[in-house]
């Protein structure tokens, strides 16, 4: 077995969720003279690839410590590729995700939107876009996970829920008019009509108490495995008390099946850190994204 890491560069350069903290690195004993380098380290939860935990905004639910490993944790899933049907501020579907690839049921479920090529670390990088403009799902895609009982969601942007359906609608409000514009022409309703205060960060509020919860900030080696079936985990800290945590998602393949990836891997342009993308996705992205 194999493994491929579907995790963000972390570093100080790494963009948290807009107003959370940063990373930040500070050296308290160096080799000289102590013998030693050591580190200090500040930042919040929702930094880089990391993992809402349920608490984050249910208060009765399961710290991070308390996820099970074999039963949440780690397990069979699907990584499905909506780069071809999405574009700035736009709606993904259930039906999107069932044209492209079989999700069973009990499966862990990571969306490949595209949008991780405008990540920090990705010769795309365009923060706003990463983080406020990425596409994202209705209620109609929330209810459809409850039943099909997702064990967790990856999503490779800022946010599981649309950024205008977040208090990123009222921090942004030039995105908000372009969002609200791209609403009436493609949906035929405004913004504030589709995004109603019922459904506010339904994928987090409405889900948290069924127990599905999202990582966030996927990215790393995830273009190979689009539309394919595979073993997926994701690795927090045993941290008790914790709301989230920043981690490690993985892949997990079989010996063949990785030197396939790593063939294709080795035909594709990389960004500064050794990830292979797939330039396409961007491409197809801004053919579908509509500029107001």
């Amino acid at each position: 077995m194999k493994l491929l890491d579907l995790t963000i560069p972390l570093g100080i350069g790494t963009p948290p969720w807009p107003t959370y903290e940063p990373l930040q690195v500070k050296y308290f004993k160096r080799l000289a003279p102590n013998g030693a380098n050591g580190q200090l380290l500040t930042h919040s939860n929702h930094l880089g690839t990391h993992l809402d935990g349920e608490i984050h905004f249910y208060t009765p639910g399961r710290d991070i410590a308390s996820l099970p490993l074999n039963d949440f944790l780690v397990g069979p899933g699907v990584v499905v590729d909506l780069s071809d049907s999405i574009g700035d501020y736009q709606i993904y579907t259930p039906q999107m995700i069932e044209d492209r690839v079989e999700v069973r049921e009990g499966d862990i479920l990571i969306i490949h939107t595209g949008y991780h090529h405008f990540g920090w670390d990705q010769p795309f990088a365009d923060e706003i876009r990463y983080m406020v403009q990425h596409p994202g799902p209705d209620r109609e895609f929330a209810v459809w996970a409850k039943d099909k009982k997702i064990k967790w969601i990856g999503v490779d942007c800022g946010s599981a829920d649309h950024p205008m359906n977040t208090i990123i609608r009222t921090w942004m409000p030039r995105q908000a008019a372009e969002a609200d514009k791209l609403f009436r022409e493609m949906y035929g309703t405004t913004l504030e009509e589709r995004f109603t205060p019922d459904k506010y960060q339904l994928m987090h509020i409405e889900m948290f108490p069924h127990h599905i919860i999202h990582a966030e900030c996927i990215g790393g080696d995830v273009d190979l495995l689009c539309n394919r079936r595979v073993t997926i985990g994701f690795f927090p800290w045993r941290f008790v008390d914790g709301e989230s945590c920043i981690g490690r998602c993985v892949a997990m393949v079989d010996d063949a099946e990785y030197e396939e990836l790593m063939a294709r891997k080795a035909s594709l342009p990389k960004t500064r850190f050794g990830d292979g993308y797939e330039p396409v996705h961007v491409e197809r992205i801004e053919r579908l994204t509509r500029r107001v």
